[in-house]
Formats: structure tokens, C-alpha cells, sequence
């Protein structure tokens, strides 16, 4: 009898427990936890965003979203943020002439983002940090965030940009290899897919395709043109990706993860952004009037 009651007071306390976590994937909430959710949270949200193109012959089609998130993730874990599920709607037209590309058109991409965040907004977070695990998107977001200043907003946006440290890097070095051309499913995008979904990555296939740059515009030293990816990496894939290392992969997330978790409790912090912005938009109501 007495193992019976130890086993049911036991099983009630993690129930208890369990009933006391808040979910921090959005999905997961229910509407009365979300109240819960957005005032634990600091009104803070996290944007995670990837896209779906050719990662070389051996990583999926969705490797980006799947790094995003799990940045995101991995953080929420340890600094309560909501984390908003995948978002895919992003800018892939460079890689249009690859199998399994969804590219939508720029107005598109455009309205759906805006019309996310304000959505976001409106159901009570003010704080949104996007995590973008797609180089392609690095133009197109920069121009969106300065692009929030056209009229006045009642949330502040905040683009997460981590960097790898040096000494990280050389670790990842000694356990992979040195990637001339690292950048799009190469040594360090491969070796963190192979920490997060190892049975997705065949980097038995990485070398069945080129990832060397062609650098088919050098005569045009001084001059962009939208064609100079296709120009320089036709086959959507920049690097090398065979030796990729899973313990490699880990110390990658491991060091993005620790800057991601100190932006989020910087930008919880924060009292700059919303305040300069209200300013901003004060001013340009009446920019005759502003101190000159």
C-alpha cells in the first residue's frame, strides 16, 4: 500500500511539474497560455527564418529552416521567448533553376512579413527578433528593417547578427577541414545540419557536385549585378561539405546559441529602440518642427 501511495504522490508532483511549464513553441500554446506566454516573455517573440533551395547534393532542401529554429530553440531554452514555428516565405530568386526552389515573388515575400509582425503585434509582443538562417535573405532583410521607419510601428524589430569566434573556427578546422569556399552548404552548414538532423546529411554526396567559385564576372571588378551568385556557384552550393563533423556542428551552435541568448536579454533590456523610434516618428510628423 505504501508503494502505491509513494507511487501516486510521485506521479502527481511531476504532473504538477509538468502542468507548471509553459510551452515556448507557439504552436504549442494553448490560447490562455499564449496571455501567459507573451508577458513571460518580455512581449518578446523570435522569428525564425530559412527557405527551402539545393543545399549541394547532400544536405535537404530545408537545412536553413531547420538551423534557424534550432537556434532559436536551443536559446528559448535557456531565456524564456515565444518561438514562432518555421517561416519559409523568404528570397531565393538566385536559385530558381534548381529542383525544389519555392521562390515568391518579391511583393509577396514583402506583405507576408509585414503582415506577420503586425499580426504579432497586435496579439501583444512588441519585441520581435528575427533569426535568419538564409544568406540570401541578408539584402532583402537589412532593407526591411530600415524600411520599418516608412510609418509609425508600435514593436521594434530587431535582426539577430551573430558571428563565429576565431578560436571556434580553428576548432572546427582541426575536426573538419579548411573550406576555401565555406558559405552555402559547406564545411560549417554541413557539420550543423549533422548536429541537429544527421539522418538528412549524406556527405557521402557532397563531392558529386562542384562548390568551387567560377568567378565568372571578374571582368567587372568594380560592378554588381543580381546575376553574381548564378555567376559564381551555378550549382547552389559553395564549399565543400564532405568532411563535415556533428562535434563540429555542436561547437558552432553552441557559440551562435550563447550570443543569440544574450541578444535576447539585451533586447528585453531595451529601452533605446522603442524610444529613439517613437522620437523618430514624432519628428517626421512634423519635420519642419524638428531642432535643426
Amino acid at each position: 500500500m505504501k508503494q502505491y501511495l509513494s507511487l501516486f504522490i510521485s506521479f502527481f508532483f511531476i504532473s504538477a511539474l509538468q502542468a507548471q511549464e509553459l510551452p515556448f513553441k507557439l504552436e504549442e500554446l494553448t490560447a490562455p497560455e499564449f496571455i501567459e506566454a507573451v508577458e513571460k516573455s518580455s512581449k518578446t517573440i523570435i522569428l525564425p527564418i530559412g527557405v527551402f533551395e539545393k543545399h549541394g547534393a547532400h544536405l535537404p532542401l530545408g537545412t536553413d529552416l531547420y538551423i534557424a529554429r534550432e537556434m532559436a530553440l536551443r536559446a528559448a531554452e535557456q531565456e524564456y521567448t515565444v518561438v514562432f514555428p518555421s517561416y519559409y516565405f523568404s528570397q531565393i530568386n538566385e536559385a530558381r533553376h534548381q529542383p525544389g526552389t519555392i521562390a515568391y515573388s518579391p511583393e509577396l515575400i514583402w506583405k507576408v512579413l509585414q503582415e506577420t509582425l503586425d499580426e504579432l503585434s497586435r496579439n501583444g509582443f512588441k519585441k520581435i527578433i528575427i533569426v535568419n538562417g538564409h544568406g540570401g535573405n541578408n539584402a532583402f532583410l537589412n532593407y526591411f528593417g530600415m524600411a520599418q521607419l516608412s510609418e509609425r510601428r508600435d514593436y521594434a524589430l530587431y535582426l539577430f547578427q551573430p558571428t563565429y569566434p576565431q578560436d571556434i573556427l580553428r576548432q572546427v578546422e582541426a575536426l573538419t577541414m579548411h573550406d576555401q569556399y565555406d558559405q552555402h552548404g559547406g564545411n560549417r552548414e554541413t557539420s550543423i545540419a549533422k548536429a541537429i538532423v544527421p539522418h538528412l546529411v549524406h556527405t557521402d554526396r557532397a563531392a558529386q557536385q562542384s562548390g568551387i567559385d567560377l568567378n565568372r564576372l571578374n571582368n567587372l571588378p568594380n560592378v554588381y549585378s543580381g546575376i553574381w551568385w548564378y555567376a559564381r556557384y551555378p550549382n547552389h552550393y559553395s564549399g565543400d561539405g564532405s568532411k563535415a563533423s556533428a562535434g563540429a556542428g555542436e561547437l558552432l551552435l553552441n557559440a551562435v546559441v550563447e550570443q543569440l541568448i544574450k541578444s535576447i536579454r539585451d533586447i528585453k533590456a531595451d529601452t533605446n529602440v522603442p524610444a529613439l523610434q517613437k522620437q523618430f516618428f514624432d519628428e517626421a510628423e512634423n519635420p519642419l518642427k524638428t531642432k535643426q
